[in-house]
């Protein structure tokens, strides 16, 4: 049985299954202290810190490691392997889980190797204007997490996202809204001058890329929904988007399948195939503190250093929550 099917017997699982079922995934020390926030999250103690300034080289190296993460993902869905020696750096972390999604139709492949081809450019692009200053792939985790994700959204005890075509769709929809809101809220930490010429411009365009990946996997979701209002997948979904929220704020929009029906009001409903403000149509933007919080699995809370995708947490200077 595809593990994605035991959603119907998992309805009771909670969120707090995502940090107290995945204890592997979270450093020690970050978690013995760690109380209940109330909502079945686990918290770091409230410390009162200093917020800390950071360099265009520390948004670049958050950026690295997101795009590591990404690129691992796609490029072992698409081929069995990811990153080359030369891409990850000196002394990088394991990569545990991930491999070629099966039974794929010609254009399934061909989407998966576009995505995989793009975060691999972007790992590249980012390590090339940092130089030497570029931080090591970290450890990933892509199966582990991926179980603790599914019990924290109520969807089943494992899932795991290279079994099939679709599966793969709801893990991409995991990464994406992150990926566009995290480079949304970076931009304004980046000088007018930047480390490399154009560095800005640069940014606003993996951005624009990461946005063109979201939208496929949204209108994807939302196509086989209008087709099949059975297809299950776009529900899984949802409760991602909903323990996003949770985790990394509020910043998410709803995916629903379009009925095909016209009117005048149509116009003014707000698409579920762009994460944007209802008012504006402006793309979110979250925090690096957001992000992390999102990625490490946890709620609110500093002094978080890992969990989840990164078991032993980001490289580099922004790799704690500070609230």
């Amino acid at each position: 049985m595809d593990p994605i099917e035991l959603l119907q017997q998992n309805r009771a699982l909670s969120r707090r299954r995502f940090l107290g079922g995945a204890g592997t995934l979270a450093a020690a020390s970050a978690l013995t202290a760690c109380g209940s926030s109330g909502n079945g999250l686990v918290t770091a103690p409230p410390t009162t810190t200093t917020t800390p300034t950071y360099t265009d080289s520390d948004i670049l190296n958050f950026a690295l490691n997101l795009e590591y993460l990404e690129a691992e993902f796609y490029l072992r869905a698409a081929t069995g392997s990811g990153l080359a020696s030369a891409d990850v750096g000196s002394s990088p972390g394991a990569v545990t889980g991930g491999t070629q999604v099966p039974g794929l139709t010609p254009t399934q492949q061909s989407i998966i190797n576009e995505i995989a081809f793009d975060e691999q450019q972007h790992v590249r692009f980012l390590r090339s204007a940092l130089g030497s200053s570029a931080v090591a792939r970290p450890a990933i985790d892509l199966s582990a997490s991926f179980n603790a994700l599914a019990n924290a959204a109520t969807i089943a005890t494992t899932f795991n996202p290279f079994s099939s075509f679709d599966a793969f769709i709801v893990g991409a929809f995991i990464f994406e809204d992150v990926g566009v809101t995290a480079y949304s809220g970076a931009a304004t930490l980046i000088s007018s001058a930047g480390i490399t010429a154009g560095l800005l411009n640069a940014a606003a365009g993996i951005q624009a890329v990461e946005a063109y990946h979201a939208g496929y996997v949204r209108t994807y979701l939302t196509a086989q929904a209008a087709a099949n209002p059975s297809y299950a997948y776009l529900g899984y979904a949802n409760k991602v988007s909903a323990l996003r929220a949770t985790l990394g704020g509020g910043n998410e929009t709803t995916l629903t399948a379009p009925t095909g029906t016209l009117s005048a009001s149509t116009i003014v409903t707000p698409s579920s195939i762009a994460a944007g403000t209802s008012t504006n149509a402006i793309a979110y933007a979250r925090t690096t503190d957001q992000v992390l919080h999102i990625v490490y699995g946890t709620g609110n809370g500093a002094g978080v250093k890992s969990g989840a995708f990164f078991p032993n947490g980001l490289n580099g200077s922004i790799s704690v929550t500070q609230s």
